[in-house]
């Protein structure tokens, strides 16, 4: 498989995150797009890393790093979501506008 092979995967699943991102009423839907972008981003780092510096492990180490912060970006998304919940009965993102008593 060659560079491209791994560029067109991330920017697939990049645009399908992006679509989600953009379609989805349901809050925990949109975290899940977005998880799915951070993914397409890993992808590209570790398909970079391999084909420009094979020896050296920058793009693994980098795409830890973004999995852990996507990891604790899923915990303080997913709290939020279920205060919403409890305060407004719904995680429809058209239905929740906090600044609006």
């Amino acid at each position: 498989m060659t560079l491209a092979h791994y560029l067109f995967l991330g920017s697939a699943l990049f645009i399908v995150g992006i679509f989600g991102a953009l379609t989805r009423r349901n809050v925990i839907g949109i975290l899940m797009s977005v998880e799915l972008m951070f993914n397409a981003a890993n992808i590209n780092l570790a398909a970079f890393n391999r084909f420009l510096a094979p020896a050296g492990v920058t793009g693994q180490a980098v795409a830890l790093f973004i999995m852990t912060v996507a990891a604790a970006e899923v915990v303080v998304g997913l709290a939020l979501v279920l205060m919403i919940y409890r305060a407004r009965d719904t995680v429809y993102a058209e239905d929740i506008n906090i600044l609006r008593g």
